[in-house]
């Protein structure tokens, strides 16, 4: 257990802590966009739901004790964390190992991602690239622009 903790820190170099202030002023980023009501800005902007939609509300659910519908929310919950800890340990794990483990979450959330898209009665995942910022942004200039004319 000693080695674990002395890896942990060892691997939390400096590059590493300016990461982990990255993704937490990320997370105070995602926060103040919530309390905007804005609660997933890439669907916020274009309108299609994300690879990791539903996310938050499987841990919450998780954290209610509702198993069933986290994994109804997000099926693959489970790995970020996951992944965190292989990131902190991938000194002690052998590199193909952790290269291996990466690409196969990458995968796996992309053919979730596939399924969920092609699956009319999913409520979580939405393609409407029309109700997008961008989509409502482009259509208001280009009737301002018909006017012009």
């Amino acid at each position: 257990m000693n080695r674990l903790w002395i890896n942990i820190r060892r691997r939390l170099r400096l590059a590493d802590r300016r990461l982990l202030s990255v993704m937490a002023g990320l997370a105070v980023f995602y926060a103040l966009l919530g309390r905007m009501g804005i609660t997933c800005p890439i669907l916020f902007l274009t309108g299609i739901s994300c690879a990791g939609c539903g996310m938050s509300r499987a841990w919450i659910s998780l954290l209610q004790g509702n198993f069933p519908a986290a994994v109804f929310y997000h099926p693959l919950f489970w790995i970020p964390p996951l992944a965190v800890l292989i990131w902190l340990l991938q000194d002690c794990l052998p590199r193909r190992l952790v290269v291996f483990l990466m690409w196969a979450a990458c995968v796996l959330f992309l053919a979730v991602y596939a399924f969920r898209m092609t699956d009319a009665e999913n409520a979580i995942v939405v393609f409407h690239p029309e109700n997008g910022l961008l989509a409502r942004l482009a259509a208001g200039i280009w009737s301002l622009l018909r006017e012009i004319k």
